[in-house]
């Protein structure tokens, strides 16, 4: 296959090239001011405003603010030679673009003449702070037609109004998606009649930054069906958006696709106020978070408190001589809202019929899910809940051995089978990847040939890895389902709880990939496709496509809010796309959610979850996208600073994909000789891709160990929190709550750190330097092999010879300890090469990498000793460095071996 050369620009994004290009007519703006009249240099800086105004102007025309109005009022001044207007103009807009002031002051754009003082001022006077969005009209209308909507839409405001929102009008269909991508303000769209299809302002500044919508190709769409296809396509890109329709169509001739894919059609041009009050119907209805509400209004009511809980109210608290310094570092809203409660407004987590309930079901509206469940002790439960839910004792369930360690004690707890996956290794660097594709696929023919396909319940996998390794999902799915078509899947998105927020992201998630997939599959298209592909599949072929009389969509997906979005620590959320989940697993599920939920779950975290769906819907899309603007940035300057190249790489596509993984052939996203390469393209295509807010700094050239250098130097020194280390790296990760100063401030603390180094180098003498090459060495060329899971012993073997294994077997046996025996570490080689075979008897997790080296029941191979005698961390879950590695001893193995073949016998002949 021919790999092409991404496409690169000198931006990230089309708001860092807004920024900068208002930080030059800010700059060039300023110079004019200093030009006498009718020099050359006048003249030189005229050219140069005029250029910058010229190229914004294909920038704004998709924003209310700055916009074309501004733009407009910016050329005027300079016609009339107004130099210290224009750049007192620039500046003031330049600033407020930057710190996003005017969104907090919505008003101000509203009178062009009126400081940005008197606007607070007033609004301070009033009592008055709007939230500020925009609305989108998408119509081929005349200037006039424009400046009359905006003069109508100024008078429909009212003051009490909670909300404010400027206009943005878009001409064609193009140039509405444009807008959409563009505009983090954007809340609402009004789609009037049929735009027509191409933009007219389209150049080669913005292309780059429009791949998405250039893919999206309807050209040879009639004009007539370009307002649904539209809003078809915009709910793909933004699905939080309210929209709307304005159509000369009679409802007798919509289509069903239109009825259903807007929020309210308008016919004609009806009372424009209906639409106004409509969209701020629309928001309110969103911005609604019913348990915190609740809650809120709860804890201010006067209450007798006669149940559990001393606490509630603050009454032991703010009472106690002792433990006030408590109540005043939380303040009293907390303990006001502390109680048992589940009346009185409020509702219960384990059966809700209340707030909890209307708050799960606007999660489940946010998320894209059919249920979304909340859990309050994190997704370590909730990863279990999943687990027990639709797993029975002697299911198969198919997972990455490196997963996380809830998953494998769920397996004990259910008694399954687990079919262990091994990822591809990236040894330079003491980390494991993602499972490939063939081996899944591979292990699963294993399994049909013999004859245990059907006992296969679940492919369980980590998406995205704790490293930044993302699945492609759809292919995964699809692939899998071609083989197994009622297969369940268990996606793992700790980390991955923001993705649903950006398109680029969201395209590689269980839940946008469940819907897709779903509604594929049940197409007549696809129905005529599959047969055409089987009657073309060779002969010994492995079909690839799913039989769509056959394929059930059974998707899961748990999710640690708390880690990337805003919610209070442990807070978490299961999300659902099963078409059998009221027919086969509800009853179960919700026997499992009663199982591990508290009959006491902390209500603060339930708040914190639902305000959380709140920030998502109105501004996720923004803040995940300046979150990943933010790693980019980030992974920029340590590239570009040679005083931290010297010492640290951020490692990037390449390090961490292999070729054969990466099809477009994109190898990293940024260098400093073609800019940001655009990773639309690999997104949607390769197997694997590297999350850029995960960023993996490889420390090994400083000879430091990634544990010593987050630390010594990082935390102890800079009070910088980061993610988890390997041998020779550290992983940063930013997120919604990142920003620019902390970015900055890292940066700054990496220069102070390779400073040091440079000093430390300096003062070493030639012993001490002869021992500091050595610590390089061994950090970045003698790095320890990874070990693969080896295989359970025949004792524990669900079916000899067949992938799967009795965990729970292996698990419980070893609860008496007569069953088992430590052999320190450092005899264990010696006995393997003496013929022994030793079986561990319990999870063995080294921290870094923080999953099982060893299950309960696996044979311990040669590698894997090795790589625990090369491991240089502290922590190693399961192992005792005074007594050794715990295995079963030789006489109970061979004693469980016997039990076991003669309880197969037994099942064997009881099921003839």
């Amino acid at each position: 296959m021919v790999k092409k050369k991404s496409i690169s620009a000198p931006y990230y994004n089309i708001g860092q090239l807004r920024v900068d290009y208002w930080n030059s007519l800010k700059k060039e703006s300023a110079e004019l001011t200093k030009s006498a009249k009718g020099s050359a240099k006048e003249k030189v800086q005229i050219e140069k405003v005029l250029e910058i105004l010229d190229d914004l102007n294909s920038v704004e025309c998709y924003f209310a603010f700055p916009g074309m109005p501004r733009l407009k009022l910016l050329k005027e001044a300079l016609e009339r030679f107004e130099y210290t207007a224009l750049a007192n103009k620039v500046a003031s807009t330049t600033r407020q673009l930057v710190s996003d002031s005017y969104r907090g002051h919505p008003d101000f754009l509203e009178d062009d003449e009126e400081s940005m003082t008197e606007v607070e001022d007033r609004e301070r006077e009033n009592g008055v702070r709007k939230n500020y969005f925009e609305v989108l009209f998408v119509e081929d209308m005349s200037n006039d037609d424009e400046r009359a909507l905006r003069h109508k839409i100024t008078e429909l405001r009212d003051p009490n109004d909670p909300f404010a929102y400027g206009v943005v009008v878009q001409r064609s269909f193009q140039d509405a998606l444009i807008a959409l991508l563009f505009n983090y303000n954007i809340q609402a769209v009004v789609i009037r009649y049929a735009p027509p299809y191409l933009s007219k302002g389209i150049n080669d500044l913005i292309k780059p930054y429009i791949q998405n919508v250039l893919k999206a190709d309807r050209s040879n769409e009639a004009e007539s069906d370009l307002g649904p296809i539209l809003a078809t396509l915009i709910k793909q890109f933004r699905p939080e958006l309210d929209l709307y329709y304005v159509t000369d169509t009679s409802l007798r001739d919509l289509k069903e696709s239109t009825i259903t894919g807007f929020k309210r059609i308008f016919y004609r041009r009806e009372d424009l106020q209906e639409l106004h009050l409509m969209i701020i119907r629309g928001i309110n209805e969103r911005f609604e978070t019913p348990f915190f509400t609740a809650l809120k209004e709860y804890s201010q009511k006067p209450t007798g408190v006669f149940h559990a809980m001393p606490i509630s109210r603050g009454n032991s608290v703010f009472k106690s001589r002792w433990i006030k310094d408590f109540g005043d570092f939380y303040g009293r809203n907390m303990f006001l809202a502390e109680t048992s409660a589940t009346t009185g407004g409020l509702d219960s987590l384990l059966q809700p019929t209340g707030p909890i309930k209307r708050a799960q079901e606007m999660a489940r509206d946010a998320y894209g899910s059919m249920h979304t469940f909340f859990v309050t002790n994190g997704t370590s439960t909730a990863n279990k809940i999943v687990m027990q839910a639709l797993v029975e004792p002697g299911d198969v369930v198919m997972i990455d051995r490196d997963c996380h360690k809830s998953h494998h004690y769920g397996l004990v707890l259910a008694g399954a089978f687990p079919v262990y996956l091994d990822s591809y290794p990236i040894e330079e660097y003491s980390i494991y990847g993602a499972v490939p594709l063939e081996h899944i696929k591979s292990k699963l023919l294993q399994l049909k040939e013999a004859g245990r396909l059907d006992k296969v319940k679940m492919l369980l996998l980590t998406n995205c890895t704790f490293d930044g390794i993302v699945y492609n999902v759809e292919r995964v799915m699809q692939e899998v389902l071609a083989i197994k078509p009622d297969m369940i899947f268990l996606w793992d998105e700790a980390w991955f709880a923001f993705a649903g927020f950006t398109y680029t992201y969201k395209q590689r998630t269980g839940m946008y990939v469940a819907k897709k997939l779903h509604d594929k599959y049940k197409s007549e298209s696809y129905k005529k496709e599959y047969q055409k592909y089987i009657n073309d599949l060779g002969d010994g072929e492995v079909s690839k496509l799913p039989d769509p009389e056959k394929v059930r969509i059974r998707v899961y997906a748990t999710q640690s809010t708390h880690k990337t979005l805003s919610s209070f620590r442990q807070g978490s959320m299961i999300h659902i796309w099963d078409e059998d989940f009221r027919r086969k697993s509800e009853s179960t599920f919700l026997e499992a959610y009663m199982t591990h939920t508290s009959t006491s779950p902390n209500y603060q975290m339930l708040a914190s979850l639902d305000a959380g769906r709140r920030q998502v819907q109105f501004e996720g899309f923004e803040l995940v996208e300046k979150s990943i603007e933010l790693a980019m940035v980030l992974r920029a300057k340590i590239n570009d600073i040679p005083q931290l190249s010297k010492y640290f790489d951020v490692l990037t596509v390449k390090d961490f994909i292999p070729n054969e993984f990466r099809h477009t052939g994109l190898a990293e996203y940024y260098d400093k000789k073609d800019g940001w390469n655009r990773m639309e393209d690999a997104w949607e295509k390769d197997e694997f891709v590297l999350d850029p807010t995960k960023i993996t700094l490889n420390v090994g050239r400083s000879g430091v160990d990634g544990d010593t250098f987050k630390n010594k130097y990082l935390m102890d020194k800079f009070n910088i929190q980061i993610n988890k280390t390997s041998r020779n790296t550290v992983l940063f990760m930013t997120n919604i709550g990142t920003t620019r100063g902390s970015v900055s401030y890292l940066t700054n603390a990496l220069l102070k750190i390779a400073d040091e180094l440079d000093k430390e180098c300096k003062a070493l003498n030639k012993r001490e330097s002869e021992i500091q090459q050595r610590r390089i060495k061994s950090l970045t060329l003698d790095v320890p092999p990874l070990p693969d899971f080896s295989y359970f012993h025949h004792s524990f073997q669900a079916v000899p010879g067949i992938p799967g294994g009795n965990l729970r077997a292996a698990y419980f046996l070893a609860y008496n300890e007569d069953n088992y025996e430590y052999i320190p570490l450092v005899e264990c080689l010696p006995a393997l090469n003496k013929g022994r075979t030793l079986v561990a008897s319990s999870f063995v997790i080294p921290y870094p990498p923080g999953f099982p080296v060893l299950v309960p029941g696996q044979v311990v191979s040669k590698e894997i000793i090795q790589f625990l005698n090369a491991l240089d961390v502290k922590e190693i879950h399961g192992y005792r460095a005074d007594l050794g590695l715990r295995v079963f001893k030789e006489n109970v193995l061979n004693r469980h071996k016997i039990t076991t073949s003669m309880g197969a016998g037994m099942r064997k002949k009881s099921n003839n």
